[in-house]
């Protein structure tokens, strides 16, 4: 199948709690990108609930098709092909989309992709205003996920590490539940930082091997519970808190992503994921890769968090390369953890 048959793509993200369809247009053009939010629903819960996020998902994936097919000017009779996240995730909301886009599919007799929604993530920097030439490599830190990725190709990820227990963005929705400061955590740690004092409470940095790149924030978690609920509690204010910890975080990122690209000679580092909309994390990032002569690549913040331009992205390249999913296609929860995956 040639290039020009897969130009505009159809792309579905259902893996969490955003409901969001994209069309693009081959490899660097973004046609529309609707995301419809569920935070309001889950926040009186502190944290996303499965079976809620399923269901509205149900609720909003026909409006939310049909405002990214009428912003990018297309109907079905215009797209080329359609993709779909089809893990890791939330198994019931991926199923949502999945089924969506399996009838989208069958109806139209369009070609079907199923994307890996982290490699979705690391697609959102093809689009980007600056991307990086291959190989480069990539930070990926979301609610979910830390990991790192060598990147030889559009389709070529060689895994270098991951969390080896809770993710950052995890990390900082849990801190972000024992200071009393509501959900979405990290966005209100992130603002709640600037007032702080990062330097004021130093909490522990777990670099685990610095020669490795698997990374651990269970026991800073644990050390800021010891701290709420310590002796300590009084001598620093939330505020003070929440800028020690992001500190504590960020300061491991930088030095992992910046070791990686060492490790690897390479030039250019991108930081995806929604937690790469962290200001700290990209201001920090930014310093340390100007001081290592390392071109540093961050998408936009929209580009960020879940969404399904990246998806589409994503899809285009698999589908120009003839990776065509059967009907057969199913939704996994947990990462195929494949240390090489090429196109």
């Amino acid at each position: 199948m040639t290039k020009k048959q897969h130009d505009l793509v159809l792309g579905i993200e259902t893996s969490c709690d955003e409901t969001a369809a994209a069309v693009t247009c081959g490899a660097d053009t973004i046609l529309s990108n609707v995301v419809w939010s569920q935070i309001a629903t889950h926040r009186p819960y502190g944290g996303v609930v499965p079976e809620l996020a399923a269901r509205k998902h149900m609720e909003k994936i026909v409006p939310v098709v049909e405002e990214a097919l009428a912003v990018a000017g297309a109907d079905p009779t215009s797209i080329d092909g359609v993709a779909v996240t089809c893990g890791p995730g939330l198994v019931g909301a991926l199923l949502v989309g999945l089924s969506f886009a399996k009838a989208f599919a069958y109806a139209t007799g369009l070609p079907l992709t199923g994307v890996n929604h982290l490699h979705g993530h690391i697609a959102a920097v093809y689009v980007h205003r600056d991307p990086p030439p291959f190989p480069f490599v990539a930070l990926l830190v979301s609610g979910g996920h830390t990991n790192l990725y060598y990147v030889a190709g559009p389709m070529d990820f060689e895994h270098m590490g991951q969390t080896r227990d809770d993710a950052a963005g995890e990390a900082f929705d849990k801190v972000a539940k024992m200071l009393g400061l509501g959900y979405p955590g990290g966005i209100v740690i992130d603002q709640l930082s600037r007032q702080g004092d990062p330097d004021r409470i130093r909490f522990p940095r777990a670099f685990l091997d610095k020669t490795g790149f698997d990374f651990s924030f269970s026991g800073l978690k644990t050390a800021v519970a010891r701290y709420v609920q310590g002796e300590k509690k009084g001598t620093g204010g939330i505020p003070d808190i929440a800028a020690g910890f992001q500190e504590a975080v960020v300061d491991v990122l930088v030095q992992k992503g910046i070791s990686a690209a060492r490790a690897r000679a390479c030039h250019h580092l991108a930081l995806v994921g929604g937690v790469a909309s962290n200001h700290r994390l990209r201001e920090r990032m930014k310093e340390a890769a100007q001081e290592a002569d390392i071109a540093v690549h961050i998408p936009n913040s929209d580009l960020c968090t879940d969404n399904a331009a990246m998806i589409a992205v994503m899809g285009y390249h698999q589908l120009c390369q003839g990776d065509i999913s059967s009907m057969d296609l199913d939704a996994y929860s947990k990462t195929r953890n494949l240390q090489h995956v090429r196109g």
